[in-house]
């Protein structure tokens, strides 16, 4: 099986950035309802501690208020189109609290959104802290 890489146009680069931004006002928003738009059913998240989390799990940490974040900063953004998904890692830096743990870090992240039905869902996210 071989999977033929998809040419990156303007609009799929705009498309992918757009729901980034969603993506990080959701979190920062604690939006749970457009985190339940843009992340898949079956997604895998590993967090920056190595844990493996689901996306029920990730909603209940923001719908709980386990996690919060009070600010949020991307940079260094790299993007790659792999047939119908999209490949992105950036720099975040971001301040907030996971359960009774300050959180004041940068951290590399990889996400992977595929397209399904025209619209675009995480399915797999992993990060790295960097210094």
């Amino acid at each position: 099986l071989r999977i033929k890489n998809r040419k990156m146009n303007t609009a799929d680069h705009n498309r992918i950035i757009d729901c980034e931004k969603r993506l990080m006002d959701a979190f920062q928003q604690r939006d749970i309802s457009s985190l339940d738009e843009l992340i898949h059913e079956d997604v895998m998240f590993v967090i920056p501690n190595g844990q493996t989390l689901n996306k029920s799990q990730v909603l209940d940490n923001y719908r709980g208020g386990d996690m919060y974040m009070s600010s949020i900063t991307t940079s260094d953004l790299l993007m790659h189109f792999i047939g119908d998904n999209a490949v992105v890692s950036m720099n975040v830096e971001f301040s907030g609290h996971y359960y009774d743990n300050v959180i004041n870090a940068r951290y590399r992240y990889i996400r992977v959104w595929k397209l399904f039905y025209g619209h675009w869902k995480v399915i797999s996210v992993g990060g790295i802290p960097i210094t």
